[in-house]
């Protein structure tokens, strides 16, 4: 999967439902793992959170204190 197909997908966050938008960026360890996925707010979700990439969606887990 590429990051132009990663773009098209909506982020939800599964603690509360919320749409956080799509992917505007990733950002990568030294040994070049995916980090996150940065979405418009600028938040960071780690890559350890992400549950799911479905066909459409990218499922998160997010706290509340991190939003």
């Amino acid at each position: 999967m590429s990051f132009a197909d990663l773009k098209q997908k909506d982020v939800i966050n599964i603690s509360d439902g919320r749409r956080l938008g799509k992917p505007i960026d990733v950002t990568f360890t030294e040994n070049a793992r995916i980090e996150a996925i940065v979405v418009p707010d600028g938040i960071q979700n780690p890559w350890e959170r992400v549950h799911r990439i479905g066909d459409d969606v990218i499922l998160v887990e997010i706290g509340t204190e991190a939003c």
